[in-house]
């Protein structure tokens, strides 16, 4: 492959990518933040928000990667709440599913045997602690999800330009 066709591909992946690591950047750092917040009441240390940025990157990426499986288009063509919901509740499924195995393959690689994940499951795990935070990815990935079809929707980059380009001046003859 000659080098402008890669450096051209490098450049498209990134610019793919980097309108969702934002956007999971400022969310997941807000979630930290907010939880620092409430535990400062508490004099415990929380936040980690090199964590919170490692894991936008990671789920970024993710959604890229997710956007690719033919499945995901299946509400395209349907009014737009359908692909967002849609969309929405698959993402959130796929992170909460992970973020328990994650759990898991920690209490494993922590000592833990295969007869013993029932119990830290259900007696070791914070399960308000991981309905608290997969509240907050389910809302952010719906607000991600709902920019990106609307984005789509409007005309690939339409959205961005209404944000963020100044408009025309409108004389309103009253």
């Amino acid at each position: 492959m000659p080098r402008s066709r890669v450096l051209a591909f490098v450049i498209k992946e990134l610019e793919e990518v980097l309108p969702p690591v934002v956007f999971f950047a400022v969310g997941f750092n807000l979630v930290e933040f907010t939880t620092q917040l409430v535990l400062d009441d508490y004099l415990a240390r929380f936040a980690n928000y090199m964590v919170a940025t490692a894991a936008a990157l990671v789920v970024g990426k993710a959604v890229l990667l997710a956007n690719m499986l033919p499945f995901l288009r299946r509400f395209d063509t349907a009014p737009l709440i359908r692909p967002i919901l849609f969309k929405t509740i698959v993402y959130a499924a796929v992170v909460f599913l992970v973020r328990i195995l994650e759990k898991i393959v920690e209490y494993w690689f922590g000592g833990g045997t295969i007869a013993g994940i029932p119990d830290y499951v259900a007696h070791h795990f914070s399960w308000h602690f991981h309905a608290a935070v997969q509240i907050w990815i389910f809302v952010l990935f719906f607000i991600c999800t709902s920019a990106t079809e609307l984005d789509e929707r409007l005309g690939r980059g339409e959205l961005a330009r209404i944000f963020f380009r100044r408009r025309a001046s409108k004389v309103n003859p009253l």
